[in-house]
């Protein structure tokens, strides 16, 4: 007798990165130059953002010793210059994990990934100018995931970060509401088990959530008084 439901079968991949968008997370160095750094294991909420970095990385010190950094979020067109970056790691030396994943050390990735550094508003951290979202961000938090694991402990930090101000290009926003991304403007690249994809042009359907207004959230975004219009 056949089914009548989709059959399912247990599996156990090595990795489940599903799809979230990609982020390029620059953060000031010891000498006081401009690290950037490629990372997907990410979500937002309010003003808030919750960041899963390699415990080793430059990023990640680099964050925890400042309490700040950026959050540039690359559109699907520029793919090529995250691709150039995505394994360089502004640590010299480079950790034992990512040598035997054949990383090398680049100090200068902004160069490397042809973008643009310009001037933060709040943070020491320099905002990736082509980036069509760039949001100033401070530490709020710092836990180790896994933590039970005593073997992979510190293995993998998640960062809870704060967005102290948002910028973002003319073209992406709504027409009516200046404060509000277009989401049919808006074309986030996605990584998704290592590769890199974008969204389909148009919506698939309408959404009933899409139904209440997005201000009725404002209330949890914790939006600093001077960044306020």
């Amino acid at each position: 007798m056949t089914s009548a439901h989709p059959r399912s079968v247990s599996i156990t991949p090595s990795i489940l990165y599903f799809g979230t968008p990609v982020v390029l997370i620059s953060s000031t160095n010891t000498d006081g130059s401009a690290n950037l750094a490629p990372m997907s294991s990410v979500f937002w909420l309010g003003w808030r953002c919750m960041l899963g970095l390699d415990g080793s990385s430059k990023t990640t010190e680099n964050l925890l010793r400042t309490g700040e950094g950026v959050l540039n979020l690359p559109s699907a067109g520029q793919v090529d210059a995250v691709d150039r970056i995505a394994r360089l790691t502004g640590s010299d030396p480079v950790p034992e994990a990512k040598v035997m994943r054949q990383y090398t050390h680049e100090k200068d990735k902004f160069g490397t990934a042809g973008l643009t550094p310009i001037a933060s508003e709040t943070v020491s951290a320099p905002r990736a100018a082509e980036c069509p979202v760039q949001m100033e961000v401070r530490v709020a938090a710092c836990h180790d995931l896994m933590a039970d694991n005593h073997s992979l402990r510190g293995a993998i930090k998640v960062v809870e970060v704060r967005i102290e101000r948002v910028h973002a290009h003319p073209d992406i926003l709504a027409e009516a509401d200046s404060n509000r991304i277009d989401p049919d403007k808006w074309k986030p690249l996605i990584m998704s088990f290592q590769n890199f994809y974008g969204l389909a042009d148009g919506k698939l359907q309408p959404s009933r959530l899409a139904d209440i207004p997005e201000a009725d959230y404002r209330p949890l975004a914790e939006i600093p008084e001077q960044a306020q219009s």
